[in-house]
């Protein structure tokens, strides 16, 4: 009997002592697994992070290829651009800040073309390739001359009055879609042939929402917005000759960012006084001219042409200064301009 009872306490010591074991051993299995089953949550979050799924790498890979079998214009490039508010105004030409120094900075600046427009023998031919001081840049480093050939181009022209409209009729009857912005006409749209004729005014400043929009700005629209309403990507050719307004709209074109829409523009400046809105001293206002046509040139605009007009009086700011003329026409081409469609 006592053998037996010494035999079954330690068979129960061994047994206890088995259990033990085994649940210890259970135990460090259960932290092994939780703690490998964090580590891989972990890992997967981060790489799905880092990696998108293969869903979304077709969505992205493909999108841009079914734009462009559904479109025949390249897919728009959405740039991230900084919203200007000012021109950057360039340096006095002179510590004295006197206006004989400033003026003839820029005198010499619009009196001295940068780039050569030659008319290949390949560009088209008109009767006149110019119309008087408007003078279009046929270049066959540019694209102008192969659009008028293609009759793919499309021209702007913004003014007031119908005084000198040759240019316009010329390329119109050369196949070129014209639109003529101007509040004096009829109708409020007019087609004849290539030729579209709108009752609108191009402004520099947005409609005052204060102001009933019929009696004050009900036919003025920035460019950008005209473009915008149009479906227009681009304008191979501006014409802009505003009578003092040219400065304003020349300024929001920059701030903008409109000029890249533009592959030529032609700018009929008038010197005789500051223009509509502009402030400052003489030399000041000097200065702000200056300052728009380097802004052209930072754009990538060259000028090809420089006209000054010998019928007009002689008044730079409401005085004879060295007997300029107080209207030039400029020609400027945009040398990085990449016509769509």
């Amino acid at each position: 009997m006592r053998l037996q009872c010494t035999y079954r306490k330690r068979m129960n010591k061994c047994f206890l002592l088995r259990v033990s074991l085994l649940l210890s051993l259970l135990c460090v299995c259960a932290h092994v697994y939780v703690e490998l089953k964090g580590l891989c949550l972990t890992a997967a979050v981060r790489l799905q992070k880092q990696t998108p799924n293969r869903r979304h790498q077709k969505a992205v890979t493909r999108t841009p290829l079914a734009d462009a079998a559904s479109t025949c214009c390249r897919p728009l490039k959405h740039h991230r651009r900084i919203r200007r508010w000012k021109i950057d105004l360039q340096p006095w030409a002179a510590e004295t800040h006197d206006l004989q120094e400033e003026a003839d900075r820029f005198l010499r600046y619009i009196s001295t073309p940068q780039v050569s427009c030659e008319r290949p023998e390949s560009a088209p031919v008109f009767d006149r390739e110019d119309h008087g001081s408007w003078v279009l840049c046929l270049d066959r480093r540019f694209s102008l001359a192969e659009r008028i050939a293609s009759k793919h181009c499309r021209v702007y022209s913004l003014r007031l009055g119908v005084e000198d409209d040759g240019l316009e009729r010329l390329l119109a009857g050369s196949g070129c879609e014209v639109h003529c912005f101007d509040p004096s006409i009829r109708g409020a749209h007019l087609q004849d042939a290539h030729m579209w004729l709108h009752r609108l005014s191009v402004d520099w400043r947005d409609p005052n929402p204060a102001v009933p929009a019929q009696r004050l700005h009900s036919g003025t629209k920035k460019l950008a917005a005209i473009l915008n309403d149009f479906g227009h990507r681009q304008v191979d050719v501006l014409k802009v000759d505003l009578e003092s307004a040219e400065w304003k709209i020349l300024e929001n074109l920059i701030l903008e960012q409109v000029l890249d829409s533009i592959g030529l523009l032609l700018l009929e400046l008038h010197l005789h006084w500051a223009g509509f809105e502009v402030g400052g001293d003489e030399p000041s206002v000097v200065r702000y001219w200056f300052s728009l046509l380097r802004e052209l040139e930072r754009a990538h605009f060259r000028l090809y042409h420089s006209y000054s007009d010998p019928t007009k009086p002689r008044l730079f700011l409401h005085r004879n200064l060295r007997n300029t003329s107080s209207s030039f026409v400029l020609g400027w081409v945009n040398t990085q301009f990449v016509p769509q469609g």
